[in-house]
């Protein structure tokens, strides 16, 4: 086997740099955790009539309408869930940053026969997972703008117009990176093709 030089093998090594990295988003993921657990005692405490879990929840969401809440409604129910969807989904983010993350930049983790392996884990790389990722923030701008629209009387008109905007600019860049992505794809396979 190869001797491999001093300096590339430090260089190759400073990938472990960003094990703390990922560490650190594994703690994020667990406030993420806590959070969710907190909303959703909240609510349930709040459908079972506590003023106290209601007041949190509507403080939480943002949710204004002239007077303080005396019961759960269904608009306030609705903008609990979709925050605890969108908990969820970041919570997905999380998990496809880190062990994709990992898994692309820093070593392999060698779950071939792992019977819980994501799907897409085994097929996964920068190009790819910069798309899965682009896909899972329009999923989580789409949450943040329907609730957004669904509490729409508490907004400035100039708020409404610029999450909109940013959520269409978000689409676009995932849109394009996609096309970018299948682009480099279809003249790899091309020129593979052509060298056989």
């Amino acid at each position: 086997m190869k001797q491999i030089p001093t300096l590339p093998r430090i260089i190759f090594a400073s990938r472990w740099l960003q094990l703390p990295l990922y560490l650190g988003l594994i703690a994020a993921q667990g406030v993420y955790v806590f959070h969710f657990w907190v909303e959703l005692v909240h609510l349930i405490e709040a459908a079972f009539g506590s003023q106290v879990a209601l007041d949190a929840l509507v403080t939480s969401i943002g949710y204004k309408n002239g007077m303080t809440a005396t019961h759960l409604s269904e608009s306030i129910t609705m903008l609990v869930v979709l925050g605890l969807i969108d908990v969820v989904m970041i919570s997905n983010l999380l998990i496809m940053v880190i062990v994709g993350g990992y898994e692309t930049f820093v070593s392999r983790m060698y779950l071939e026969n792992h019977p819980d392996q994501p799907e897409w884990l085994s097929h996964v790389n920068a190009s790819i997972l910069k798309v899965k990722l682009g896909m899972a923030i329009i999923g989580i701008s789409s949450i943040h703008l329907l609730k957004t629209f669904i509490n729409a009387a508490n907004y400035d008109e100039k708020v409404l117009m610029w999450q909109t905007i940013i959520h269409i600019t978000f689409l676009l860049s995932a849109l394009a990176i996609a096309w970018t992505d299948k682009i480099a794809h279809t003249a790899h396979a091309s020129s593979a093709s052509s060298s056989h």
